[in-house]
């Protein structure tokens, strides 16, 4: 019964020891607060700063102007100045050594360990390996430095773009719009900004030049649809200023047809008697046409001006007893027939008569005028290539044409950047013309290889931007080639519907708007060339 009495005494004295502990803690916080409101704990500077930052500036004014508060000496007051002044340049000094670490923290530049000789040499590149054959330009160039190799290079790629293109040219000008101007210190200050920074409009037109890949073209009505040949045609050819094409064949005719595309009416038709013509030609001003027989040594020059047909029974000197294969020098002067046993016979144009002769090794296949009239080319059955000087009937120079066994064709572009062979096994390799002249053994641009029978047939148009290659031999053997990509329009001739029977001759009017096709059922195919827009 008496156990919870010592119970209630220890719990009582705990109560008293913890308000004790209380009230002393509610004494010690009385003091700080004392201590803290207290004028005599702060110094004069705090209290002053104090009125400055919580508003006690016209108490301090009062107290300036009435003397009551306590004056600060000069000395006082440039201490004052002298610690904010320290503030800011220990500031600036901060701002500094922060710079200088930044720059510390920066790597330097390393200097190499070592330096190998080897480095400094030129590096020769093999030029054995088949992708670089094509620009050796004798056996003994093994090996070639870099150099050397990228002036090749560029070389290359400036013949198979007809020289330098205007974007790669570095040398060229300046464009008008930009504008170089002089600041006050006297440095040449230039405007880099081009017209197109200060403009606003369309800047991307339509290309000029003939896209590769599909050509935009329209099957016409046939050229000779007035009056078709129940015989093969030999002869299609356009007109060097008129609208007019002209078709010949073995039907013993030549016939001129008006070209529009729609109805393409016939102008004028003559028959030559006993006379199945093999090949016909405008001379240079289109005033006459001159026709030659397939057996005969006679040939006819149809005088279109004064309606009268004028033969040619013989030339003196002329040995050749069948006059078949012949061509016109562009700005008339010369007439070149082709003869037997390799021999190229010049005559004036005006008089029919024998100026000179010229022998090549093996038969001719083809001969052709340089655009100029200054050169003749001419192709052999043992695959080589003669170049002669007009004026002096001399050789100027003489190649193979690569992988030929037997030479069927040649012709030369328009503008006389690039000469055409063909070969009795379809494949066409184009040359440019400064390689055909100073080279013996010239390496080919490209290599057209989709015909697979003898490219009888070569015709570049005005602009020398389209190839057109046949074959008499297969039907639909015709190919239109892009130049200077050398790739085939794809959607010419169209898959699977034959129409081209035996392509033997092709012709591009004088400014590529229409093309036309000689074939073997005796029709002049006729075809519209959208992307140019003249005849």
């Amino acid at each position: 019964m008496q156990s919870p009495r010592p119970v209630q005494k220890q719990t009582s004295k705990r109560l008293n020891v913890h308000s004790d502990n209380q009230e002393q803690e509610k004494v010690k916080r009385l003091k700080h607060l004392e201590q803290l409101s207290a004028p005599e704990s702060k110094t004069e500077v705090e209290l002053h700063l104090e009125e400055l930052l919580f508003g006690g500036e016209d108490e301090l004014v009062e107290r300036l102007g009435e003397g009551l508060t306590t004056k600060v000496t000069e000395d006082e007051l440039v201490e004052r100045l002298g610690e904010g002044l320290t503030t800011k340049v220990t500031e600036d000094e901060e701002s500094d050594s922060e710079v200088e670490s930044a720059e510390k923290n920066t790597l330097p530049s390393k200097k190499p360990v070592w330096i190998d000789d080897e480095d400094e040499l030129e590096e020769e590149v093999d030029m054995t390996h088949r992708f670089r054959k094509d620009m050796l330009k004798s056996d003994a160039e093994k090996k070639l430095p870099k150099n050397k190799l990228q002036r090749r290079l560029r070389e290359q790629f400036q013949r198979a773009m007809g020289g330098t293109p205007s974007w790669a040219d570095t040398d060229t000008k300046k464009k008008k719009g930009r504008k170089s101007t002089v600041d006050e210190s006297g440095e040449d200050d230039d405007d880099e900004e081009e017209g197109l920074l200060r403009k606003t409009g369309n800047f991307i037109a339509a290309s000029e030049a003939l896209p590769r890949g599909i050509i935009q073209m329209k099957n016409c009505l046939d050229a000779n649809h007035e009056r078709p040949s129940n015989a093969k045609l030999t002869t299609v050819q356009f007109h060097p200023s008129a609208q007019v094409v002209m078709t010949a064949g073995i039907d013993q005719s030549i016939s001129l047809f008006q070209v529009d595309g729609k109805t393409n009416p016939k102008i004028q038709s003559i028959h030559l008697e006993r006379f199945p013509v093999h090949k016909a030609r405008f001379s240079a001003d289109g005033e006459q046409v001159i026709a030659t027989s397939i057996h005969n040594k006679m040939f006819y020059v149809y005088d279109m001006m004064g309606g009268k047909i004028i033969p040619v029974y013989s030339v003196r000197g002329l040995e050749e007893r069948i006059v078949k294969n012949f061509d016109v020098s562009p700005e008339g002067s010369f007439l070149l027939i082709m003869g037997k046993m390799g021999y190229l016979h010049l005559l004036r144009m005006k008089t029919k008569e024998l100026i000179a002769s010229m022998k090549i090794n093996g038969h001719v296949t083809g001969a052709v005028f340089s655009p100029d009239g200054s050169k003749i080319y001419s192709h052999s059955d043992e695959g080589e290539v003669y170049i002669w000087d007009v004026k002096s009937r001399r050789c100027l120079n003489r190649f193979t044409d690569e992988g030929c066994l037997c030479g069927t064709s040649i012709t030369v572009s328009k503008n006389g950047q690039y000469v055409a062979c063909g070969s009795s096994s379809g494949v066409v390799n184009v040359y440019t013309h400064d390689d055909c002249l100073r080279e013996t053994n010239p390496k080919p641009v490209k290599a057209v290889m989709n015909l697979v029978t003898a490219a009888t047939s070569l015709c570049f148009n005005s602009t020398t931007e389209v190839l057109s290659i046949g074959s008499s031999a297969a039907d639909d053997a015709v190919r239109l080639v892009h130049i200077p990509s050398f790739t085939v329009f794809s959607n010419f001739p169209v898959f699977r519907r034959k129409i081209i029977y035996l392509a033997q001759c092709m012709d591009f009017s004088p400014r590529s708007g229409f093309f036309s096709i000689a074939t073997n059922k005796g029709k002049a195919l006729l075809y519209r060339l959208k992307h140019y827009s003249d005849f």
